[in-house]
């Protein structure tokens, strides 16, 4: 019989799967060669050149593509390529991009250069590359079979043009795009101003959103799914291995977001107010600018938002759509939340005495704990699949639970350099906090008096019928329906309590470390 494993990433409710399920054949990270592992290497941003007309992007855990002069032509080499890329620490995913790196590195260049791009194909089928809301001759748009023949592989191609626009595009494949852009195909093309920035931007960052279906346990997206994703990325990475957004308080922010998949996603600032400057090419003129906090990103689009960094702090940055800050989660399952699990878990543990119980129970919250916090052990050594995204990350207060679409604007006074500073030291009395039992008990009284409900009029409408409302008890709206109890949690709220200390002396033990 099957080994049996009971999956912490949102598998939950007790169900069973068979860890051969997955063929991982050839996939051994053991059969990587050095090269490929240094292409997989974060990099990091490059020192400012104070030559340079403009302020240079960040494009967090990717870079920028260098450049060569020929003449007044400035040439770039864009490489079509297989890649791995390591999402989370220990999780890889295999997929298909540009100069080692999915998204491909961001093209910058300034309006009124002249530049040639030599794309050369390292895949095994055809590609092709279009210059995504670039104004340029017909011949050099990048459609397969439309505007040029498409590049075979082992073959170099030439692209050149003159940039008459700036601001935020993209750069995509559109020969067989349905599986090459799923598979991590894209990249910014950024277009700076002929006159610079007006105001000045102090730090630029360029972020790429993109959706995956990674089945759990394998390395191959399925490139082919339309709707039901369960990876959410920031460029290509998961939260912890997205880079923080660094700034200096008083710096004027830019980020820049592009977007080629299938899903829109609100994208929300904690702890600023931000101006949207561009809705696609051009800038928008101040008179249409407006203030938003959350910003979508349709398929498609690219967005613009600037900022002054004056709140400081470790801020969320991350999409509003609450299933795209979770990781690799699985939709067909049972719900179980609120259940009286007693006798349930005892007929299961006659068929299967190792079972571990059932999750879900009370909320997914102990799984992030557990997982986030290295308890993994529960008095047995859980079984799980070899290459797994992450499930929560521990934090300065426990369990960041966050992760998809998420990284850390990280805004602070007196930096030197635009290093990661590491936690934010909060200043006395400005964290939230547990309040002594007598306080809290006082409270809970003053809440938990009795709710007075006003009397059902008659002949009001409602899309209850006259019976129904007459069967319904009276004190229905009062009623707690969940079944279970808080002790029904696996390792999570049982042990929070415990750890309440441990992590708050972590914290100080951070914050004397910083000092």
């Amino acid at each position: 019989m099957k080994r049996r494993f009971i999956l912490l990433a949102f598998l939950l409710v007790g169900s069973l799967y068979g860890q051969n399920t997955m063929d991982m054949t050839n996939h051994s990270m053991g059969n990587m060669s050095k090269q490929d592992q240094s292409q997989q290497a974060t990099k990091t941003e490059n020192p400012p050149n104070k030559s340079l007309s403009y302020t240079p992007v960040i494009t967090p855990n990717v870079g920028s593509l260098p450049w060569t002069m020929d003449g007044d032509v400035k040439v770039f080499h864009l490489i079509a390529e297989p890649i791995r890329r390591e999402f989370a620490p220990g999780f890889w995913v295999n997929c298909w991009g540009y100069n080692g790196s999915s998204p491909g590195p961001s093209i910058e260049a300034v309006e009124g250069d002249t530049v040639r791009i030599l794309v050369t194909n390292h895949l095994n089928e055809p590609t092709s590359v279009h210059w995504h809301g670039i104004i340029l001759p017909n011949g050099m748009d990048g459609v397969s079979g439309l505007n040029q023949k498409a590049i075979p592989p082992g073959e170099t191609f030439k692209y050149e043009f003159t940039l008459k626009q700036n601001g935020t595009f993209m750069y995509h494949p559109h020969s067989d795009e349905m599986v090459q852009i799923a598979l991590g195909m894209m990249g910014f093309f950024i277009i700076h101003p002929k006159g610079g920035d007006d105001p000045h931007i102090d730090r630029d960052f360029a972020i790429f959103l993109h959706e995956w279906r990674v089945p759990m346990g394998a390395w191959t997206p399925v490139p082919f799914e339309m709707l039901d994703f369960n990876i959410f990325t920031f460029n290509s990475v998961l939260y912890p291995k997205i880079e923080s957004l660094v700034t200096k308080m008083g710096d004027r922010v830019r980020i820049r977001l592009g977007n080629v998949m299938m899903n829109s996603h609100p994208i929300h600032l904690h702890g600023h107010e931000f101006l949207v400057t561009r809705r696609g090419a051009k800038r928008l003129p101040p008179a249409a600018q407006y203030s938003e906090v959350t910003v979508t990103v349709a398929p498609g689009e690219t967005r613009d938002i600037e900022f002054i960094a004056d709140n400081p702090g470790d801020w969320a940055f991350h999409c509003h759509k609450s299933h795209h800050t979770m990781n690799q989660m699985q939709h067909n399952l049972p719900n179980l939340t609120g259940i009286n699990k007693e006798d349930i878990e005892k007929r299961i543990k006659q068929f299967f005495p190792e079972f571990m119980g059932l999750m879900n129970i009370n909320g997914m919250g102990d799984m992030f704990e557990m997982y986030g916090s290295n308890k993994m052990d529960m008095g047995e050594k859980m079984s799980l699949p070899a290459n797994l995204s992450p499930i929560g990350n521990p934090g300065p207060f426990g369990v960041i639970e966050l992760g998809g679409m998420f990284t850390v604007l990280k805004v602070r006074e007196g930096l030197t350099s635009y290093v990661d500073p590491g936690w934010y030291q909060h200043p006395k009395g400005t964290v939230a906090e547990s309040i002594s039992e007598d306080h809290n008990r006082h409270q809970m009284q003053k809440s938990n008096s009795p709710i007075q409900h006003e009397p059902i009029q008659e002949g009001a409408v409602s899309w209850f019928s006259k019976d129904q409302i007459e069967k319904e008890p009276k004190d229905v709206r009062e009623m707690n329906w969940m079944q279970s109890k808080p002790e029904d949690s696996m390792g999570g709220h049982m042990q929070h309590t415990m750890d309440n200390m441990s992590n708050m002396n972590s914290h100080d033990q951070i914050q004397q470390n910083c000092n």
